[in-house]
């Protein structure tokens, strides 16, 4: 039987490992090296799998930056009237169509009592009313427009009549310089949008008279008479506003702020830029990822975009501010339908419209302060100059200063906080301070083991090869017995005994044909051994190649005879 191979020796730089494993120590040491190796191991194990919950709940941080610039693009600026439509530009059809819904009729189109009283103080606006809600001779058309944005158009206010003046870091500006929108508040107007091959305006410094300023005149006295609470309907008087980026849409409506009449407000903004990460990390949302009806991801935009697939799937058309191809509705579809379906959207079925943050993000920053107009002392002058009283001044006019703070910005960065390689640094830390080991001493570790387990596997393979050999050595002696012999004895075996007698080694050499006829009736002779003719089984044979070999067994007797005479 081969001897078993002996296991390859641990040279391995893991502390504490070598005193473990080494033979020559006392048990009692090699137990308090294992106790402390184990000791330190569980900490290892213990504060790693910490570091690696760490890493997998994917913590953040925020860094906030204050960037200058030598110019900065000057935000959009949408502004709308709080009134969407005019009173006095209501045509009989108009009010056919849509009194209801504005909250100026009753259901079976008759005047409200309660607005006719209201109108008393001024008669002639109450006999032109009166005159207007009277349908007793009136055919109405048979196709209404709706509420359209041709209808917004003809009844909201016109930014031409609004706007007295205008100012663009010093210079005139006018009404070409902004561009209709329509939003909840009916027809709105956007300064620097972008729209329309316009360029994008930009202004090289802070502070008041380097940004937009303009004069609005509300038109207060144009505003629909209020009887009551209605959707289309408001009690404030004034305009409102929103700053925002031109990849935005307005939603003036909930993002917007109100400036009074009678006052000059003063808005210093900061713009801010914002980056937030994706998921797992974040909750934002690549802004290349369009929508339905927008191309820019936005909040507004998804908010949009999902109120109006609310709408058209519930009410089978759009309401006058939302996008799409979809017919608009009808007053009573506004009243009965789109109203009530955008309240439960804002109010219950919150789930449906879920709109993540941006993962690019601008916005403007504001700080709004006002002063009273008109003084004392410019009444008089705006009374010429406008050719209204004072009470309308203060009633109707505003002044609007929107600016840059200063020539900076703000970026609020979300990042990663504890990304692989600082996972990595603190996990091989920690092994160099428990255990002292590196990645090379794992290495070393494994490639222990792979020999070890190769020597194994070598051990086995080698018996395997042994025990496949054994009928290869087999003999056989005079009394018929097999005896085993193994090839590194052989040769001392043949030269000691493997001797073949005369008469054996002449049956051996002669013919097999001969041997068999001579059977046992021949006597051993005392004749000279023959010689090897022609004839001889150690000769070739004719038409057999020379490499024949025969196999016989060989009887372990003591007789003379040399190796040669049996092998030939």
């Amino acid at each position: 039987m081969a001897r078993g191979r002996r296991a390859p020796p641990l040279r391995s730089r893991l502390h504490g490992l070598r005193h473990m494993c080494s033979r020559r120590a006392a048990l009692p040491r090699r137990a308090l090296w294992v106790l402390a190796f184990c000791t330190a191991l569980g900490l290892l194990l213990s504060w790693s799998s910490n570091r690696l919950l760490h890493w997998l709940s994917f913590p953040s941080h925020t860094q906030v930056r204050s960037e200058w610039s030598r110019q900065l693009l000057f935000p959009a600026v949408t502004l709308c009237n709080n009134n969407p439509l005019r009173f006095p530009r209501l045509s009989k059809g108009d009010l056919y169509y849509a009194g209801h819904w504005l909250g100026l009729l009753l259901p079976n189109r008759t005047a409200r009592p309660l607005l006719t009283e209201l109108l008393r103080g001024d008669e002639a606006r109450l006999r032109w009313f009166a005159k207007l809600a009277d349908f007793r001779l009136f055919l109405p058309p048979r196709h209404y427009e709706g509420i359209s944005a041709d209808f917004m158009d003809r009844l909201g206010h016109q930014l031409e009549d609004m706007l007295l003046s205008c100012k663009y870091r010093g210079e005139l500006c006018g009404p070409h310089n902004f561009s209709a929108v329509f939003t909840k508040y009916g027809k709105c107007y956007m300064f620097n949008s972008g729209e329309e091959g316009r360029p994008l305006l930009t202004t090289v410094k802070g502070g008041t008279g380097n940004g937009l300023e303009i004069m609005l005149d509300i038109q207060q006295d144009e505003y629909l008479p209020i009887w009551g609470e209605t959707e289309e309907t408001t009690f404030e008087a004034g305009v409102k506003v929103q700053i925002h980026s031109q990849s935005e849409p307005p939603f003036v409506q909930e993002l917007g702020f109100g400036v009074a009449p009678g006052f000059q407000t003063f808005v210093a903004t900061q713009e801010q830029r914002l980056t937030y990460l994706p998921p797992p990390w974040g909750e934002c949302r690549s802004s290349e990822m369009g929508l339905d009806f927008f191309p820019v991801y936005s909040i507004t935009a998804c908010r949009i975009d999902c109120e109006t697939r609310y709408i058209v799937e519930n009410c089978n058309c759009k309401m006058v501010h939302m996008p799409g191809d979809a017919p608009f509705c009808t007053p009573e579809q506004y009243k009965e339908c789109a109203e009530p379906a955008l309240g439960l959207l804002a109010e219950k079925d919150s789930n449906y419209c879920i709109c993540r943050t941006p993962c690019n993000l601008t916005r403007y920053n504001k700080e709004l302060s006002m002063v009273k107009i008109p003084s004392k002392t410019s009444a008089k002058y705006l009374e010429k100059k406008f050719n209204k009283s004072e009470k309308y001044i203060s009633e109707n006019i505003l002044v609007l200063d929107i600016f840059f703070e200063a020539l900076n910005y703000e970026t609020i960065e979300q990042k990663k906080a504890y990304e692989v390689a600082a996972l990595l640094g603190d996990i091989g830390g920690q092994m160099g301070l428990f255990i002292g080991a590196s990645i090379l001493t794992i290495l070393e570790l494994f490639d222990y083991i792979y020999e070890l387990i190769k020597e194994k596997l070598l051990d086995l393979l080698g018996k395997e090869e042994e025990e496949g050999s054994h009928d290869e050595n087999v003999v056989r002696n005079p009394t018929g017995r097999e005896e085993h012999i193994s090839l590194s004895s052989a040769p001392s075996v043949i030269s000691q005994g493997l001797m073949l007698s005369r008469f054996q080694r002449k049956q051996l050499l002669m013919p097999w044909g001969e041997a068999a006829h001579a059977g046992g009736s021949e006597q051993p002779q005392s004749d000279p051994v023959p010689s090897l003719h022609p004839q001889s089984t150690c000769d070739p044979m004719p038409n057999h190649s020379e490499t024949i070999s025969h196999t016989v067994n060989v009887p372990l007797q003591a007789t003379l005879g040399t190796l040669e005479e049996i092998a030939c």
